[in-house]
């Protein structure tokens, strides 16, 4: 009886603040009006005034067809017409991170922009330039022209931050003001969402995100920075209480290379192939639950491979923390950057095994070799093509690391006729093998020098073989 009529006293705040402080906080009776009025005023003090709006304005060409709108001919004639310059905006959030003017915000939202205009929380107006961009992890960072002394916010380590966490998320949802929207960090390490180009690693919080809160704050009751806001799982597009921030440590990470001057991130590379481990293959394995990625594969360069690891091993941490998936696992080497070692705990042989891997940059090599097919090519002539190597296939995102001759440029004549694209990895010519750009110049031009009038082009794009026939 005596708890049910507490219960009915405590206000809904007090029940919250009573469960998120713990054992202690709720075994106590609000005393005071300021106990049962309580407020998350002074959080929101502390976080929004680093917290931005961001105008982003880009220009792009949008062809116009004289048959749009005509049931018949809009499809027959789909690439038909002439293009026109048309103005896009967007609008997204930001946060401030450094005094100098350094704002973190999501490739997203400043993705191809002209312009970008930024709205402090004081109603001032600057103009802002991106300095990095990432696209992987959809994250950019602007610098502020002419800011000086700004209120830049605090970034906790995201790795204190446990499920039930009460956090705060602050942005400008739909073009309106500065809002302010409360919840829990629903779960950790959620790697299998698809944000841009590539795989992410996030926090998900069930604080309503809405479009245009893109880039803002997810604060924790301190106000100090846990997250960037950068995506919602809806059918809607309205929030459903499944939102997606990435973890403050990576901002860290990615702000302090913009700070270095670097306009792109540089991420570590492994230079392994694996997979997750599911229950079938925790089994085989001997594992008493799933955990872990099993290496399949490392090349020859790979610092993984240098520091003893080899295929079949099970990598279980890194620095300390437990890996379930290769997204994971590259979160963690991007997260202590270029040039720092990490302890890594593996199994081989139902033993678990430690070694320590250096994290470096993918190597540019062997020689990329780049090359243009001159007339003596036949069809193939005016390709440009370079050797695949491992900073090769960062820059150009491949999956493959199969040894050819990767397709650099826009492609023209026959090869774009038969469908060539920029990114394919040249396998071979006409059954002729191409291992690299030399390789294929003398494929090409033998099959030329002979008449011939059939080619074959066998080539691997996104993964996937395929044969690419066209007669001359």
């Amino acid at each position: 009886m005596a708890y049910a009529h507490l219960a009915r006293r405590m206000s809904a705040a007090v029940l919250m603040a009573a469960l998120a402080a713990g054992p202690a906080l709720a075994q106590q009776v609000p005393a005071t009006r300021g106990e049962i009025a309580l407020s998350f005023s002074g959080v929101v003090k502390v976080a929004a005034p680093s917290v931005v709006s961001i105008y982003a304005t880009k220009v792009v060409e949008r062809r116009v067809s004289p048959f749009a709108g005509d049931p018949m001919f809009e499809r027959l004639f789909r690439d038909f017409g002439a293009t026109r310059p048309e103005v896009q905006n967007s609008l997204g959030s930001g946060v401030i991170v450094g005094v100098e003017g350094l704002v973190v915000s999501n490739y997203h939202v400043v993705e191809g922009a002209q312009e970008i205009t930024v709205l402090l929380q004081d109603r001032r107006q600057l103009r802002a330039r991106v300095v990095l961009a990432d696209q992987d992890n959809d994250l950019a960072v602007l610098r502020l022209e002419g800011a000086e002394g700004l209120p830049a916010i605090t970034l906790r380590d995201s790795d204190e931050v446990e499920v039930g966490d009460l956090v705060l998320a602050i942005g400008n949802p739909f073009g309106l003001d500065q809002t302010v929207s409360m919840g829990i960090i629903s779960a950790l390490s959620r790697s299998a969402i698809s944000v841009g180009d590539g795989r992410g690693y996030f926090l998900q919080t069930d604080a309503a995100i809405n479009p245009g809160n893109s880039g803002g704050a997810l604060v924790d009751h301190q106000g100090r920075l846990v997250g960037i806001n950068t995506a919602i799982l809806s059918q809607s597009g309205g929030s459903n209480g499944v939102g997606f921030a990435i973890p403050s440590n990576l901002v860290r990470a990615v702000v302090a290379q913009a700070a270095e001057g670097k306009d792109r991130f540089m991420r570590p590379w492994a230079g392994v192939t694996g997979q997750a481990v599911d229950g079938t293959l925790s089994e085989s394995l001997g594992l008493s639950h799933p955990e872990g990625v099993l290496i399949s594969g490392l090349h020859p360069a790979s610092p993984f491979a240098a520091a003893g690891l080899r295929s079949g091993d099970l990598v279980r941490s890194l620095q300390g923390h437990v890996v379930n998936g290769p997204a994971e696992m590259i979160y963690r080497m991007s997260e202590l950057g270029i040039g720092e070692r990490a302890k890594v705990v593996y199994r081989r042989g139902g033993q678990d095994l430690e070694a320590e891997v250096e994290m470096i940059l993918p190597p540019d090599s062997p020689a990329r070799d780049p090359r243009r097919l001159g007339r003596d090519a036949g069809p193939l002539q005016g390709l440009e093509v370079v050797r695949l190597n491992p900073l090769v296939q960062e820059e150009m995102k491949l999956q493959v690391t199969l040894p050819g001759a990767v397709v650099v440029s826009a492609v023209a004549g026959w090869a774009a006729e038969a469908g060539l694209r920029p990114r394919d990895l040249l396998v071979a010519i006409n059954g002729r093998e191409v291992s690299s750009p030399e390789a294929a110049e003398q494929a090409a031009q033998a099959e030329a020098g002979r008449g011939t009038r059939s080619w074959a082009v066998s080539v691997v794009r996104e993964g996937r073989p395929i044969t690419l026939r066209f007669r001359t």
